[in-house]
């Protein structure tokens, strides 16, 4: 039969149904081949998805066929949560695995599914209402590690460790995208068998990539026409990705005319790589009993909001230091600071609009799905455990926001957590103190909790290095560290340049400033003698020397 090209193989030649079976049984046979070979364990990743589950099907069927006595190695079937998954989709994939490992047990199959999460101190909100992480961009995407490379990298590291080796199944194709299919080919070429690669993140394993020249259309063939062998429902899958699709279409191929359902990919609602959640908004435009997520959508876009929030990001990096960065705005060259994390205001801003959220979902969703978490206590734990002691936020805001948005007290998991001798009350007077200077309420803040922190100590070794942080960077106000990063940037650049009359201006220029503000806080006759003692004190006390006591 005559050779077809369509938009969906990407290139790929489109091949009749007689050649598909084919394939499937020199693939069940490939399989069988390569389980039997050795006693390398395998790690199949799964996701729910339509390629994953191809994958672990066109597996599952090939084992089945095996005796019982060769059945012998243990195929763990990993499925990584980010804790941001669409609810529904989530909900789907844990039911999944319920099934899978009931159904293993009574075929005698080896598979063992398991559930990985990422750690709780690398969750998304732990990183964007803890640490003050902007919503991911492309130029800063610091999700995808924390929230799905990392769990699933530890544990097939635990399996070599262990083994020695490992293979790790996945259902990746050419079809899927141009650099996928640039990617894989790129494999090939250091293959040790057909459809096997080695893997370039983790040594002594191997990629095993059974439908790696399978197109979408294919995919779904496999799925309608193989029954689902742990008794999932495909025609289910098939509707969840039709519902996600715009036109809430997803025919299987039956001529060259005809689309098949590739398009619909569902991921982490939160993300903000995309310009939308296509998926997500199609399976509420679709389906009125999904209208209770209108809310993910809309906490989303907020996060979306990029130039908006700078406004609500700190002028230092989340370490103090100012950071410069040439910015074009309309067609005019600006150096200005990169900005740093939220502020304060805009975390608790965050942290108060997630609950609610998740109230709001509770309250509309379905019997089966009225628990839903869109953050755990584990995470709250941590958020508040990084305000308190690396933020120095002592007003211990957190369980006060809990309380006002869920009616109920804040039961931290945490042992000890939430101890402190200074609390909201010390932190109202000193925001009176510090008369609306945010720089000054956070020096002495965080001078005062970090105190605190070496009060509990048995030794206090390091004390004085921790205080001397803290005017490193918090004793300048914002123009002042602006003024002085572009002293530091001009300067540097300067000596690049071999520019030896700018440095004696630059440097001469800061001498003649330093001395004047000396000579101005020496000469000021409206304080008292004992007024300027300790004003010159509060000015040098970040430069002098401490010996230790002990």
């Amino acid at each position: 039969m005559a050779k077809v090209k369509t938009a969906d193989s990407k290139g790929q030649q489109k091949r009749g149904l007689p050649e598909f079976i084919e394939d499937v049984q020199a693939l069940t046979k490939e399989i069988q081949d390569l389980y039997c070979l050795d006693a390398v364990p395998w790690c199949l990743g799964y996701s729910g998805g339509k390629d994953s589950t191809a994958t672990l099907q066109l597996i599952w069927n090939a084992i089945a066929q095996l005796p019982l006595e060769k059945r012998t190695k243990t195929i763990h079937v990993i499925t990584t949560d980010t804790l941001v998954e669409n609810p529904y989709v989530s909900n789907w994939v844990r039911k999944s695995l319920e099934q899978i490992k009931i159904a293993a047990k009574e075929q005698q199959m080896p598979m063992e599914p398991h559930l990985l999460q990422p750690e709780w101190k690398e969750t998304f909100w732990v990183g964007l209402i803890g640490k003050g992480y902007p919503a991911p961009r492309r130029k800063f995407r610091w999700c995808t590690e924390r929230l799905k490379i990392s769990p699933s990298n530890r544990f097939i590291r635990d399996v070599i460790r262990s083994f020695g080796e490992a293979i790790v199944v996945l259902g990746i194709r050419k079809a899927e995208s141009a650099p996928r299919a640039k990617r894989m080919k790129e494999w090939e070429a250091k293959r040790v068998r057909d459809h096997l690669s080695p893997n370039m993140n983790l040594p002594n394993s191997l990629v095993y990539s059974p439908i790696e020249d399978w197109r979408n259309d294919e995919v779904w063939l496999y799925l309608m026409q193989w029954e689902n062998p742990w008794g999932y429902s495909n025609k289910d899958l098939f509707n969840m990705y039709r519902g996600a699709s715009a036109d809430n279409e997803c025919p299987l191929v039956v001529d060259t005319s005809t689309p098949s359902c590739g398009s619909s990919r569902f991921g982490c609602w939160v993300c903000t790589l995309v310009s939308e959640d296509s998926s997500l908004s199609a399976m509420i435009h679709n389906d009125e009993e999904k209208e209770w997520l209108q809310p993910l959508l809309e906490l989303r876009r907020e996060l979306d909001v990029e130039e908006e929030d700078r406004s609500w990001r700190d002028f230092r990096r989340r370490t103090g230091g100012v950071q410069l960065y040439e910015r074009n705005i309309e067609g005019e060259i600006s150096v200005e600071p990169i900005p740093g994390p939220y502020i304060k205001e805009a975390r608790e801003h965050w942290l108060r609009t997630l609950l609610t959220v998740e109230q709001q979902l509770r309250r509309d969703a379905p019997k089966d799905m009225n628990e839903i978490n869109l953050i755990s206590l584990e995470e709250l734990s941590e958020i508040r455990r990084i305000w308190l002691e690396e933020r120095h936020e002592f007003d211990d805001s957190l369980p006060r926001i809990y309380k006002e948005v869920t009616g109920e007290e804040f039961k931290d998991p945490r042992p000890g957590a939430g101890y402190s001798l200074l609390g909201s009350d010390e932190w109202e007077v000193l925001e009176e103190v510090c008369e609306g200077d945010a720089m000054h309420l956070e020096l002495i803040a965080k001078l005062l909790n970090t105190e605190y922190q070496f009060r509990k100590r048995a030794r206090r070794v390091g004390i004085y290095d921790e205080l001397l942080k803290c005017f490193d960077t918090s004793s300048r106000s914002q123009e002042e560290a602006i003024k002085n990063a572009h002293f530091k940037r001009d300067l540097k650049d300067a000596v690049s340049e071999g520019n030896i009359q700018k440095v004696k201006q630059l440097t001469i220029g800061d001498a003649l400033l330093s001395e004047e503000a000396k000579n101005s806080s020496s000469n000021d006759v409206s304080l008292s003698s004992n007024d300027k003692d300790d004003s010159i004190a509060s000015i040098n006390w970040g430069k002098k020397k401490y010996k230790s006591k002990d």
